[in-house]
């Protein structure tokens, strides 16, 4: 917890959070700042149209609470 590294979490969501990690328990509970939210969505479309392309989507977050067991995988410094 002394370095300023960013992580990289993978959520039950189907969201990816990008940020610092600023307190954790050993249930995987997370205090995080400066955190760009990122997801994908498909837009709805009528009957008979085409498919519609997925949307690439984020947000930025300056400090957040993550509960322990959305979390799937925690990537530290990813490139």
């Amino acid at each position: 917890m002394e370095e300023d590294v960013p992580v990289l979490i993978n959520c039950r969501n189907i969201k990816k959070l990008f940020g610092h990690v600023r307190a954790f328990d050993r249930h995987c509970n997370m205090v995080l700042e400066n955190v760009n939210e990122m997801w994908t969505e498909t837009p709805k479309t009528g009957k008979g149209k085409k498919k519609a392309q997925p949307v690439n989507k984020d947000r930025v977050i300056s400090k957040m609470f993550l509960r322990g067991d959305s979390v799937i995988i925690v990537l530290r410094n990813p490139k």
